[in-house]
């Protein structure tokens, strides 16, 4: 007898860990720093002899954390009830678990600027830094001396600079990453440390492309004077650099059919590479060589990974890291089955041991896995969609054609993925078929799909949510009881669906959406406008496009209730962007529901909140496409303290 498939409460309170950093000893220790929701909120823990210790429990979520070498601290990062904010402190890693964020011993410490870990030194001397507190809009580069407290600005030429890898191994150069002119444009910028006295010297920029937009990524260090990169830099798809920063010569040194992206051991001798297929990942290893100058790359072999699983080219799941000596990789996993947790795989051995198993996880047999499908657009583009059926405890699975929910990822930089969703496995559960789509501008297909939207072709990708809801009844579905879901810019391309399209859709769930592109760009924190105009298009040239693409400005249109959620603190769009759509609404007598969270930001990040929320979402979606389901259709709105 097959077991029922889960409850969405259940599948909520799943909980997750990741991997931040290892101790990358010489020793063979093995301590991990961990991210966990054991709690119900991202907090950290260390993973030692086997046992998990927690080491902060403060009412809001933890970013990140890096170990200090040679010591018993770790920089870690946080901000206040979603503000992004963010301040970064050292925490005691062998004081009890630590509650009050102000018993931290800070390193920066004024919230009215958003402060950015960048690294920490091999020697565990010095840790970096981006900070917009110059003017709150660019982000300079910082570095801070552990021993002295002072902080000297190492670059402050504009533009906004983001971690990267951080210090070389030697510690002669810090990488940061710096947003190009374009959209998908980033330069990778390495700062010279060699002399602490002398004024900052100017960055050198690892595969310079001023005629096009590319993407050049974090070096993995092989030694101070050699890295590899991943970059799409005069190609489609990206793939692994060799620079040699003593001649400046590059050239290509890994490539495959997808994106790939590398991360070395500290000591240079091995390298990871993940490649992004099908929305899932591959891994694979090798040994790192250098005859006569020249680098070359002797494979090890595949890591074996579980079915399906995704573990980078994910904003979900922290970076793998790899042993000091590259013989041993661990790395966050998800995959539809799997909500997240940590493996190990050791080289020599070829074990792949599970290093932590969180609780909660439902049983793999209960969830649903996705078909993959490529649905062509109004141009002949293929989209490609993954499809989770309904289970069969809902919905009736042959007579009736179930309903369907679209979940769009934000970004619009992103791109969904194999990843476990509680939403998507309750959807499931509930008697829905849930489409995820990677519609054109998305990423891991290539520069050219992730190009597709840029600024004024916007609109088509709304264009491809029409094509899709008529594809739907060609696999089973039924389109006329067809739903958007969608966050971010998911939740602008809901408001989008139901403006534009509004024959195509039944409801829609917004969460933290952007509704009207002009006010977005007016009120979005000062220093995301510049990064954000280069996607949608700028105010001063692009104004009467935006709002043409705006749902706010089409708002008659719109006919589909709509479930709107937003946390009252957002810095990327302004909670003005779902009262000015809900009032406008209402006035029109269209059913909409909205729920504010007083302590979320861009998202929900609390447990609490979410197991409030996504609830109500979808006994709001029952009672709109499956009136029979005993879910009242009754909307209102109500601010959460």
């Amino acid at each position: 007898m097959t077991a029922a498939p889960p409850e969405l409460r259940d599948l909520l309170q799943c909980r997750t860990t990741a991997v931040l950093d290892d101790r990358r000893g010489h020793d063979g220790e093995v301590r991990l720093l961990l991210r966990s929701d054991l709690s119900g909120t991202a907090q950290l823990y260390e993973w030692d002899a086997g046992a998990l210790r927690q080491l902060t429990d403060f009412d809001g979520p933890v970013s990140l954390a890096r170990y200090v070498p040679g010591t018993e601290r770790a920089v870690l990062s946080t901000d206040t009830a979603g503000d992004e904010r963010h301040q970064l402190s050292l925490l005691d890693l062998q004081a009890p678990p630590l509650a009050d964020r102000n018993r931290l011993q800070p390193l920066t410490d004024d919230s009215r600027f958003v402060h950015g870990f960048a690294g920490v030194s091999a020697d565990g001397a010095t840790v970096a830094f981006t900070s917009n507190r110059r003017n709150g809009v660019d982000f300079d580069v910082w570095v801070h001396d552990l021993a002295t407290g002072e902080q000297r600005c190492l670059y402050d030429e504009g533009g906004w600079c983001m971690a990267s890898s951080g210090f070389s191994p030697g510690g002669r150069w810090l990488s940061v990453l710096r947003t190009g002119p374009r959209p998908m444009d980033t330069d990778l910028l390495l700062l010279d440390l060699t002399d602490p006295a002398a004024p900052p010297a100017p960055p050198v920029v690892v595969l310079a492309h001023p005629d096009e937009a590319a993407v050049v990524g974090a070096p993995a260090w092989v030694a101070d004077d050699l890295l590899l990169v991943s970059s799409n830099v005069g190609r489609d798809a990206q793939a692994l650099f060799a620079v040699d920063l003593t001649t400046g010569a590059a050239e290509v040194a890994l490539e495959r059919d997808h994106d790939v992206d590398g991360w070395t051991s500290p000591d240079g001798s091995t390298l990871l590479v993940v490649e992004n297929v099908d929305e899932a990942s591959r891994a694979e290893l090798f040994r790192i060589e250098r005859l006569d100058g020249v680098l070359e790359l002797d494979p090890v072999g595949p890591v074996p990974l579980p079915e399906e699983a995704v573990v980078a080219f994910s904003h979900v799941l922290p970076a793998p890291v790899l042993a000091y000596d590259g013989e041993a990789v661990t790395f966050s996993v998800s995959s539809p089955t799997v909500p997240g947790d940590v493996w190990r795989y050791v080289v020599g051995t070829g074990a792949l041991n599970r290093m932590t198993t969180s609780p909660g996880a439902p049983d793999p047999d209960t969830l649903v896995r996705p078909e993959r499908h490529v649905v062509p657009s109004f141009d002949g583009l293929g989209v490609p969609v993954l499809l989770y059926r309904p289970s069969t405890s809902g919905e009736s699975a042959g007579a009736t054609p179930p309903p369907v929910v679209l979940v769009i990822h934000g970004g619009p930089e992103g791109q969904s993925q194999r990843l476990f969703s509680p939403i998507v496995q309750a959807l499931a559960a509930r008697g829905y078929a849930v489409a995820v789509p990677n519609v054109r501008g998305s990423t891991g297909y290539g520069k050219r799909y992730y190009g597709l939207d840029d600024t004024t072709l916007r609109l088509d990708s709304v264009a491809d949510l029409a094509a899709l809801a008529d594809w739907l009844p060609s696999v089973g579905l039924d389109g006329n009881r067809a739903a958007l879901w969608g966050g971010s810019y998911g939740g602008y391309m809901v408001l989008a669906g139901v403006a534009f399209q509004p024959d195509r859709w039944a409801a829609g769930v917004d969460i933290v959406g952007i509704s009207d592109l002009v006010s977005f760009l007016e009120n979005t924190s000062d220093y995301r406008r510049a990064a954000r105009e280069r996607e949608y298009g700028s105010l001063a040239h692009d104004r009467d496009f935006l709002a043409s693409a705006s749902p706010m400005r089409q708002v008659d249109a719109i006919r589909a209730p709509l479930f709107v959620i937003h946390g009252a603190n957002d810095p990327r769009v302004p909670l003005s962007e779902a009262e000015q759509l809900v009032a406008s609404l209402r006035g029109r007598d269209v059913p909409c529901e909205l729920l504010v969270y007083a302590d979320e930001g861009h998202g929900l990040a609390r447990l609490h909140n979410r197991l409030d929320a996504y609830p109500r979402a979808i006994d709001f979606l029952d009672g709109v496409l499956r009136p029979g389901s005993g879910q009242p259709n009754t909307l209102q709105q109500e601010t959460i303290a």
